[in-house]
């Protein structure tokens, strides 16, 4: 594949993409609540740590993540539904799976893994199309 005919835009908002989501699957709108629950983290832990880092690394992963779906769906043939088909199989396929399969053996609850399987779903969803739309 060849990297020149990115379209860098479309990367990067991809990015922005997952991580808005993230923002609010993870929130009191969405699961966050329920989220915190299966974590048991009360309010006091979210406020612990490195806020700024965890976001920048955040961001950063996103934009690995969005480029390497772009890099997949790098072809001129490539659509808005096939990059929205793409990032199903990608989020699904791969990533809940492996969500799924981790957290078998961590023993985690079906509902933590259905929330971070959602998340990867549904983010790789938008950022195929966001990708396949502006090819």
């Amino acid at each position: 594949m060849d990297i020149s005919t990115l379209n860098w835009f479309a990367v990067i908002v991809a990015a922005l993409s997952n991580f808005l989501i993230g923002g609010l699957w993870y929130s009191p709108i969405l699961f966050g609540k329920v989220w915190m629950k299966e974590n048991n983290f009360s309010d006091d832990d979210l406020k612990k740590g490195n806020m700024p880092k965890i976001f920048g690394l955040t961001f950063l992963f996103s934009i690995v993540m969005a480029f390497n779906l772009a890099m997949y769906l790098n072809d001129a043939s490539t659509t808005a539904s096939w990059g929205a088909i793409a990032g199903f199989l990608a989020g699904f396929g791969w990533v809940a799976m492996s969500i799924f399969t981790i957290g078998q053996f961590e023993r985690k609850s079906a509902k933590y893994m259905l929330i971070h399987g959602g998340y990867v779903t549904v983010s790789f969803i938008v950022m195929g199309l966001i990708i396949g739309l502006w090819r």
